[in-house]
């Protein structure tokens, strides 16, 4: 076999050298083969790096899996493979406005990206979110739209784009493609992707437990309803615009919020800026929450927004032919997690829904996108559109959670009802099997021992008769408020990686606690006025930072407990898993936090102190709940 000449780029020092590999030579390989012969590949741990064809190449971004042979690829003599870290820092950006830097694998998919995205957040269903580069869909106006406008629109798509600007629809919006990487798609290592929620399937479920998802469910909504992206009426728009006030300003305040104290364009949708008396209805909605807290009243804006018959409704505009008319007209087409509808584009009112349960296949090209609804509907509906691919993500992404729900709930009992019981019922060999579901009834508690006299049982010898003498010490030990459980079964490929992740995160944990044992030591920061502003500026931003951290620590202990409530067996391990990296890797940055906090509070009100003893506490009882959650505890 001939030998393939490759140039290899060491990204890290710029140094380019020609090598010859085997075409069957395997990537992981070829990589132990570069690091043996270029000294200045010897760096860091092996599996950190990996190759990739170079951004000269026409496949460029594409890296190269170590289980594949070079000829996979089908690599010519003279083609440059990169070899670099996999590993590099991505800016991810909240809606809120916050930013958050993550470090992530650049060789893994977006869609495995964004579990590692959501769980350094504190987001556990990361299926349901996505991200939008914002910078090609800049440049896309700005590089193309004048050449558009110039040679190729007509009258009519220059009314389409107008249109669509002033609808707010989904068809500008650039989401990434889950099933590929981000070099693959031209994300640059300096661009700040925005994270934002796609699909609208287990939000219902986000209340004041869930602070994290709660703010950005808010900020998302209280967004689509200034832009007109959910039309509401001028009472509706007010109500919610009192809600906000109470968010920003905290309860209604009679002498200080009057009118002249809001800037009414960030509460209400421009249609409504100039009306007669908006800001003294929004304050008297205002007034009508009261003392309500911040977190309650976003679970309130929240609770109002989904009643809106628009909410949770994705907007493509498209043109659809007119009946017995050879004439194509605008039309708003809408996906939820239920549906799919045809919109009147002018009141968003629903023309035609077809439930998504019936729809069979889908066909997505350049410039259309085609529904078969098999017997439901005896014809094709289909329409004409420039984003038939991002309609068809869509509707597979809604399927896939759909699909993944069932499969989970189809584990309970009937109709999903996860609190009752299934028992089976043999009635003769080879006939027939009674399967009745048992519901759960209140009863009274009854006491007693559940131990037998002279009887021991255990999880690997069964039952054995009691003999005299003395017992090993790990057989005497009792542990309160654990079960032990006979016949344990080995643990599954889930449960070994779950258990992997915790011994990490317990690493992480128990380093946060002695770390915590002392104030960070800051350097004389004098007393001049300069001095002060930036110490009360830091001081105000590491809190901001320590109360986002709490939070995601908050929203990973509620989704730890609620996941492993159940049968151990119905046990979403992965989802276990990224619920408790997000505990420890936040629980990581607020310990740093905190330190510098307690060093720049003033000595004399001894609050430093108590912070940091509230933060090992903290600690602790992280520390208490990873060993809680093994899932050999049986607690």
């Amino acid at each position: 076999m001939v030998a393939l000449s490759l140039k290899i780029c060491v990204r890290q020092c710029n140094v380019v050298k020609t090598m010859q590999f085997e075409p069957s030579t395997a990537v992981y390989d070829a990589c132990r083969i570069i690091r043996e012969r270029v000294p200045e590949a010897q760096t860091g741990q092996a599996s950190d790096y990996g190759l990739f064809l170079s951004d000269e190449d026409p496949r460029k971004g594409i890296w190269l899996e170590s289980g594949r042979t070079l000829d996979y690829y089908m690599l010519r003599n003279g083609d440059i493979l990169e070899y670099k870290k996999k590993q590099r820092p991505q800016k991810i950006k909240m809606l809120d406005g916050a930013v958050k830097t993550i470090m992530v694998d650049d060789s893994k998919t977006v869609g495995e990206l964004l579990v590692t995205i959501c769980s350094r957040i504190g987001i556990t269903n990361y299926e349901e979110y996505s991200l939008i580069q914002e910078t090609v869909e800049e440049k896309k106006e700005d590089g193309m739209g004048t050449l558009k406008k110039d040679r190729t629109l007509l009258r009519d798509e220059r009314k389409m784009e107008k249109l669509k600007a002033k609808l707010h629809t989904d068809d500008d919006l650039n989401w990434l493609d889950h099933s590929r990487t981000f070099r693959e798609q031209g994300v640059d290592e300096n661009e700040t992707l925005l994270l934002r929620r796609k699909f609208f399937y287990s939000d219902q479920n986000v209340d004041s437990r869930d602070p994290v998802q709660l703010n950005l469910l808010y900020v998302q909504a209280r967004d689509d309803i200034l832009n007109g992206s959910h039309p509401v009426s001028f009472d509706k728009a007010c109500e919610f615009g009192g809600i906000q006030a109470q968010i920003q300003f905290g309860p209604h305040i009679e002498h200080k919020h009057k009118p002249g104290f809001l800037d009414l364009k960030e509460f209400l949708p421009k249609e409504y800026i100039k009306q007669r008396g908006a800001e003294k209805k929004i304050f008297q909605e205002h007034k009508n929450c009261g003392e309500m807290t911040e977190i309650e009243a976003k679970v309130k804006y929240v609770k109002l927004a989904r009643s809106l018959r628009t909410y949770g409704v994705s907007f493509f505009l498209v043109k659809e032919k007119m009946k017995s008319k050879n004439k194509l007209v605008p039309r708003l087409l809408g996906i939820t997690k239920e549906s799919v509808m045809r919109v009147d584009e002018k009141t968003k009112d629903v023309v035609q829904e077809w439930p998504l349960t019936t729809v069979k296949r889908w066909a997505a090209s350049p410039k259309s996108f085609t529904l078969d609804f098999g017997e439901y509907q005896e014809s094709y509906y289909s329409v004409q559109t420039t984003e038939g691919e991002q309609i068809s993500q869509l509707i597979a992404g809604y399927i896939d959670i759909i699909l993944k729900k069932k499969q989970s709930k189809d584990r309970f009992g009937l109709e999903g009802d996860e609190e009752s019981t299934m028992l089976e019922e043999s009635v003769s060999p080879k006939k027939s099997t009674i399967l009745q579901q048992q519901f759960n009834r209140v009863g009274r508690v009854e006491h007693g021992s559940v131990a037998l006299p002279g009887v021991i049982r255990s999880g690997s010898i069964g039952t054995e008769s009691l003999s005299m003498g003395t017992m090993p010490s790990a057989q005497q030990q009792i542990t309160m408020g654990q079960m032990h459980r006979g016949h344990m079964p080995p643990l599954s490929s889930a449960q070994q990686a779950l258990m992997g992740t915790i011994n990490t995160s317990m690493q992480a944990v128990q380093k946060a606690q002695i770390d915590l044992g002392e104030v960070d030591n800051l350097p004389p920061l004098g007393q001049d006025m300069a001095s002060k502003v930036w110490i009360q500026n830091k001081m105000d931003e590491s809190k901001h930072e320590i109360h986002s951290q709490v939070d995601a620590i908050t929203a990973g202990t509620a989704s730890v407990v609620n996941l492993t409530a159940g049968d151990p067996t119905d046990t979403d391990y992965t989802a276990v898993g990224c619920a408790i990296t997000t505990i420890s890797s936040n629980l990581t940055e607020m310990s740093k936090g905190v330190k510098l906090l307690a060093a720049l509070m003033e000595d004399d009100v001894g609050g430093g102190n108590d912070l940091m003893k509230a933060a090992r506490t903290l600690a602790g009882a992280v520390s208490d709940l990873l060993k809680a959650v093994e899932p050999a505890s049986g607690e």
